[in-house]
């Protein structure tokens, strides 16, 4: 259990990093704030995310569920508001970034599972 959630996190940090290295209007100062960024990442999306995805289901059901894409950019920028030394600059550097990280992610979850 342990394990799984230690590759969860380091998932979450290549995530970020990648999204720092990709995306225009992504930033951090060091390698401490981009951890720090991915375990209140990780924080916000087990606490808020499914608090929001609830309040959105009607907009998600419409959409065919891509509103959930901006349920995640939303985290991303509130991750970034939080932190100092963690920077998203506009919706659309949250959206794509976010993408990334989902996809990182997901690639965690899927080797936790092993």
């Amino acid at each position: 259990m342990l394990a799984g959630l230690i590759i969860r996190f380091l998932s979450g940090v290549a995530g970020l990093w990648v999204a720092a290295h990709v995306v225009h209007g992504i930033a951090y100062d060091s390698l401490g704030s981009l951890m720090a960024a991915a375990l209140l990442l990780g924080i916000i999306n087990a606490v808020l995310r499914p608090i929001l995805v609830i309040l959105t289901l009607p907009i998600t059901i419409l959409t065919l569920g891509l509103f959930l894409l901006v349920i995640n950019a939303a985290t991303l920028g509130l991750t970034a508001a939080f932190l100092h030394g963690f920077r998203v600059q506009g919706f659309g550097a949250a959206f794509w970034g976010a993408l990334i990280v989902s996809v990182a992610g997901w690639i965690g979850s899927s080797l936790a599972k092993t």
